[in-house]
């Protein structure tokens, strides 16, 4: 991901990285278990990608998107757009903290038997979503965020917490 510009030197932006790192690696776990024809693994998968993804919007959509939002309001409303889609079909899977299934304790896959293609297509969104983050959002902020904006990014990440494992 992006190193160039040295937005990672933030912990703000570094945590947010690393957060889009994990996602991508469970993107390519998804994948697979689809290329084994493994919907339980499927679903388990976005269930995961769905629990670090909460925090992880919360943080931009509550601490940083608001900061860019002037100067960006297209790109910023085509982000947010993007993590609507994104989210609800993530949700088809059910409850990440649950572990459950959308019919209830257990359920291993979504009904829907379009979802597992959905859900492919809607992490490919994901993917590129993440790239607009990391080569737009995350250095546009370090060039125009100032000591107030980051205060309010920190302040709801200290809200919501990580998912990201423990160091």
């Amino acid at each position: 991901m992006c190193e160039y510009c040295g937005c990672q030197s933030l912990t703000s932006i570094d945590e947010l990285t690393r957060e889009h790192d994990l996602v991508v690696t469970m993107i390519a776990e998804v994948r697979e278990a689809r290329r084994d024809g493994d919907l339980p693994r499927m679903a388990a998968t976005a269930r995961r990608i769905a629990g670090v993804l909460g925090p992880h919007t919360e943080v931009e959509e509550h601490g940083l998107f608001p900061a860019l939002t002037a100067d960006f309001p297209e790109q910023i409303a085509a982000l947010e757009d993007e993590h609507r889609r994104i989210e609800a079909v993530l949700a088809e899977a059910g409850d990440p903290d649950a572990g459950e299934g959308p019919d209830g304790p257990g359920a291993p896959v979504p009904a829907d038997p379009s979802w597992p293609r959905r859900l492919e297509e809607a992490l490919a969104v994901l993917r590129d979503h993440i790239l607009k983050e990391q080569d737009g959002v995350f250095p546009a902020a370090l060039a125009m965020l100032g000591t107030e904006e980051w205060e309010a990014v920190e302040a709801v990440r200290g809200r919501v917490g990580t998912r990201l494992p423990a160091a």
